[in-house]
């Protein structure tokens, strides 16, 4: 930016200001949202005393009308940006009047923007500019004159009236030049102008075209489709216009904004020249329309809508990566089995590392089974080894480098084993996971104090192992950007991306609950309400007391305060504790109607989950219930699903994953034939579908269903087993197109 300021301290409001601020802010956001005022009221009270989202959502649903996670960050969202905008506006206003150019109709208009542009665009004529030409040309005493070539006189030589402002003291040494000036001075005006600069900004959306070139275009890149590439800005794609800034910012592109520059400055011209006015001075006030928006007006719009463009198109792509990575932590966990971690590679061997069914380390090992050590035999001794030893029932193999070498390998062995007899009670299988980020989890300090004795890749084949048991004990542990199921999610705001991801985690692990027994200090610092330290506390308390026995205990830990408690509590589970509710996602401020509600049927806590208690429950009244008890019907009926699925995990619910006892081979894919997978990515333009080969096989959007898809997420999720049909193959680029649209 080109311009400076002096910001003064924020401007303190008395009581009713912030009381009448308060109530403008609520209907905006309730009109913004089309949600009804009076819930988005009480979800901007719960905020600002401090309630944490999923404690609102899951135990606040009387008060907010039942908004939801995602409606509930909404709110939060644009509560910050219209308070932020509120302190904007009164700061604007401060700053203009101290120039003693404040108007009542300029306060007004500051005063009733929407939009923090509107402000900036308002502000932008008092604004402190460093030097500019119509700055130089004021300090000349060249205003006077581009006044009168404002006026539009119907009569006069503009030279003859110029010529009265040369002054070589002052730097204008003939009537060309004091011209010159005045122009300056009005094209910078031009530019400045609010409505002008609205309008251009609408226009430019509407009509203007992003016309992409190479800088070189004998080079080859994965941008060649630019190379020679134009769309209506209006149309373009979110994932386009990244890829275009990224091709842009890596210099292999040349992007340029084309706007119909003629109907620009006849907007212009419409709004400032009149009939009648002299000829001379017309094409002098033509001439400066033209200069004010090619080198003034232009430039900074083009700015200001690729950074619009840019803003909703990464915007976009968090909301991809949200869904995504929310779909990857809430995969169903494969539990009770002892599983081998496999984190493959060529030179440096296999890492290997045996976890039991609680995901306890067992045993590290390393073979190197893979070119260019291909010790196959020595490696087949120490896996059958280890699984003997240990009594392993699946092997998990991480899809990074080697990956489909070490699948050829373990998928041979498994033959081995079936053929001599073996595994014949459980069968062995194996599955290949995506292990983004667990090289990035394996170097951190969190790896690090955990398994201190390990090197890094030894510490990479335990995530790999673990994250199917339990991905979102494991995966919490990762920094979720890392996680590779997004879309050009580095070319986005970092902060802004570490922000929306950081709120699914946190609303990924209090749909689910921790058990506080077992949860490492990583999943715990994702519970409602509990930060980092506090997490390590707990875990500390755990360590030194023993287990919890009860949530009560929990505030006893060290800076756990009552805030901390009533927020957090109902997302922490104690399966095997002295008080039954304590394993259900019942918060105990209700455990008093729980009780009056299990005493209205003539049961106890004693019988929680029982037949019994559904049969008994499946006759009761809710409405009836909750006014005798004293209770919202929404708690009510939450409270009376967890007494009957106490101890439930929502991600047993969905299809397990797909498990493998032999290789796919690209060489055996042949148009048509039908396959299982599992989505692994969505994007844009179509789903990454696994299907037991080297590479992921792409399901265009078009191919999805035989129903025009809008985009591939109202079709398909991470982790969504799918029956897919093999449209092409392209054995030189390794690539497998894929349809969900099952052939005639």
């Amino acid at each position: 930016m080109d311009d400076t300021e002096e910001n003064g301290g924020k401007i303190k409001l008395t009581a009713e200001e912030k009381a009448a601020e308060q109530e403008r802010i609520v209907k905006a956001i309730a009109a913004e949202l089309s949600l009804p005022l009076t819930k988005v009221k009480a979800a901007v009270g719960l905020l600002d005393e401090g309630n944490t989202i999923p404690f609102i959502a899951r135990y606040r649903k009387e008060m907010t009308g039942e908004l939801d996670e995602n409606e509930l960050r909404f709110v939060e969202e644009r509560l910050g940006y219209r308070r932020n905008l509120e302190e904007r506006k009164r700061e604007v206003i401060r700053l203009i009047d101290e120039q003693g150019k404040l108007t009542d109709e300029l306060r007004q208009g500051i005063v009733a923007a929407s939009k923090l542009q509107e402000v900036e665009d308002l502000y932008r004529p008092y604004r402190q500019k460093r030097k500019t030409r119509a700055s130089v040309a004021k300090e000349r005493g060249l205003e006077p004159l581009s006044q009168w070539l404002l006026s539009q006189p119907r009569q006069g030589d503009p030279l003859a009236e110029a010529a009265r402002y040369v002054d070589e003291d002052k730097g204008v040494a003939t009537a060309e030049e004091a011209l010159q000036g005045a122009m300056d001075i009005l094209a910078e005006g031009v530019a400045d102008d609010a409505r002008i600069r609205a309008w251009v900004r609408k226009f430019t959306f509407e009509q203007g075209l992003l016309r992409t070139e190479a800088k070189d275009d004998s080079v080859e890149s994965v941008y060649e489709m630019y190379y020679n590439y134009q769309e209506p800005v209006r149309r373009l794609p979110p994932h386009r216009v990244l890829a275009i800034n990224r091709g842009e910012r890596e210099e292999v592109l040349r992007v340029n904004l084309e706007v119909p520059a003629d109907r620009i400055h006849d907007y212009i011209g419409r709004q400032l020249l009149r009939g009648g006015t002299a000829a001379a001075v017309r094409d002098l006030l033509e001439r400066m329309i033209e200069d004010a928006y090619k080198r003034l007006i232009s430039p900074s719009i083009d700015r200001e809508v690729r950074a619009e463009l840019t803003e909703k198109a990464e915007e976009h792509a968090i909301g991809i990566f949200s869904a995504n990575l929310r779909n990857l932590l809430l995969q169903p966990p494969v539990r009770g089995r002892v599983v081998l971690g496999v984190d493959p590679a060529y030179r440096t061997g296999c890492k290997l590392a045996v976890v039991d069914e609680t995901g306890k380390l067992l045993e590290v090992a390393v073979t190197y089974p893979t070119p260019p050590n291909n010790k196959v035999a020595e490696a087949e001794r120490i896996i059958n080894g280890l699984i003997d030893k240990h009594e392993v029932q699946l092997i998990v193999i991480g899809n990074g480098t080697a990956s489909r070498e070490t699948e050829q390998f373990i998928a041979e062995l498994i033959k081995g084993r079936a053929r001599e007899g073996k595994d014949a009670g459980a069968k062995l299988q194996y599955i290949i996971v995506n292990e983004a980020g667990a090289s990035v989890y394996s170097a951190s300090k969190l790896a690090q104090d955990e398994f201190p004795a390990l090197d890094v890749a030894e510490r990479s084949a335990v995530s790999i192992a673990r994250r199917l048991q339990d991905p979102l004990a494991e995966l919490v542990k990762i920094e979720p950007k890392a996680i590779g199921v997004g879309q050009y999610q580095h070319d986005v705001s970092q902060k802004r991306l570490d922000e929306t991801l950081g709120g699914v985690v946190e609303s990924a692990v209090n749909h689910v609950g921790v058990d506080v027994n077992t949860a490492s200090a990583s999943l715990l610092s994702y519970v409602a309400g509990i930060n980092a330290t506090t997490a390590k506390n707990i875990v500390k308390y755990r360590d030194e007391k023993g287990k919890f026995s009860a949530r009560s205990e929990l505030q006893k830990v060290p800076r756990l305060g009552a805030k901390t408690y009533e927020q957090c509590i109902g997302f922490i589970r104690i399966p095997e504790g002295s008080q039954p509710l304590d394993q259900t996602p019942i918060h105990p401020e209700s455990y008093g109607v729980v009780e009056g509600l299990l005493r209205s049927v003539g049961l106890d806590a004693g019988q929680i989950g029982s037949e019994t208690l559904r049969l008994k429950l499946a006759e009761a009244d809710i409405a009836a219930l909750a006014a005798a008890l004293k209770v919202g019907e929404p708690t009510l009926k939450d409270i009376v699903d967890s007494l009957l699925r106490p101890g439930r995990d929502p991600r047993e619910e969905l299809p397990a994953p797909i498990f493998h006892t032999d290789v796919l081979n690209i060489e055996d894919l042949m148009p048509g034939m039908e396959l299982h997978g599992t989505v692994r990515n969505v994007i844009d333009f179509g789903a990454f579908v696994d299907i037991g080969i080297k590479n992921d096989g792409l399901v265009h959007i078009s191919q999805l269903s035989d129903r025009f898809v809008k985009h591939p997420m109202d079709v398909v999720s991470v982790g969504d087993t799918v029956t897919v049909w093999v449209l092409n193959v392209d054995l030189k680029k390794g690539r497998v197109g894929l349809t969900m649209r099952k052939p005639n």
